[in-house]
């Protein structure tokens, strides 16, 4: 590909759940979210050759990438309707591309290994469900790894983003705010001023970026925002895999009582 046709790198918001799929109360209360995730496609232009997701919702010892060939899928939420255990995402995995990343990570001397089993889980199939429907790109699922090292996970995104010129999109799916009592409105003012931040790091030029992001607790708010900071991880991997990219705020509106936001890196 070319540098005009290099993919972008994006951070999104994934959701409570299987929120999308299911009536609520009021009923427009993730409807902004879900209009901006089904217009993404748009917005990323050509059409990837594969997906790269990294999702909050998986850690583990060593980052692990999935590699069997037709994943199914994991619904790892609670309490919700029926039909939402009943929801189908088919795409196909890739485990040549699995397999690449997890020597691109070794090369870098991060801990990488393939897992033939495991499917996606909803951090990963809920969105994609509203962005590529179709289902026909295949999917890689990258985990997170235990520790939540910030500065590990920006460099994990650096070792990988020459497969954005090879027609991968990376894609961190996660939460730019993610306190549990937070959410309905208790949360919002912490979540505005660590929104603001967040939109000021992911708009600086890149080594500032990387500096901030290193830190990213010392922003105001930052454990008010995150107590545990895995929906935040993901964005680290697409931060470093931006490269001299500048971030720019693709989504930010009040969902569910709090600043929520969606970037994009090139």
């Amino acid at each position: 590909m070319t540098e005009a046709s290099r993919l972008p790198t994006l951070f999104i918001a994934h959701g409570g759940g299987p929120c999308f799929f299911m009536d609520w109360n009021p009923p427009d209360t993730w409807r902004s979210l879900e209009a901006w995730l089904r217009g993404l496609s748009v917005e990323v232009g050509d059409k990837p050759r594969a997906l790269l997701v990294v999702s909050a919702h998986w850690e583990a010892e060593r980052y692990s990438v999935t590699a069997h060939p037709q994943p199914s899928l994991i619904y790892d939420y609670y309490g919700f309707p029926q039909h939402t255990y009943e929801l189908q995402y088919p795409a196909p995995g890739d485990p040549a591309l699995a397999e690449e990343i997890v020597r691109r990570l070794g090369v870098a001397g991060l801990p990488a290994e393939i897992d033939r089993e495991r499917g996606f889980d909803h951090g990963v199939f809920v969105p994609l469900k509203l962005i590529y429907p179709q289902a026909d790109i295949p999917v890689v699922q990258l985990s997170l790894r235990a520790g939540l090292n910030p500065a590990e996970h920006l460099a994990v995104g650096a070792a990988l983003a020459p497969l954005r010129e090879q027609g991968v999109l990376i894609i961190g799916s996660g939460y730019s705010y993610h306190n549990m009592r937070g959410y309905g409105g208790a949360g919002q003012r912490p979540s505005i001023e660590f929104d603001r931040w967040l939109n000021e790091a992911l708009t600086a030029d890149p080594e500032t970026r990387k500096e901030r992001l290193r830190d990213w607790e010392r922003a105001p708010s930052a454990r008010a925002a995150h107590p545990r900071e895995e929906h935040l991880l993901p964005l680290m991997v697409a931060a470093g895999a931006a490269g001299q990219d500048i971030g720019k705020r693709l989504f930010g509106e009040l969902v569910f009582g709090v600043a929520t936001s969606g970037f994009r890196f090139g």
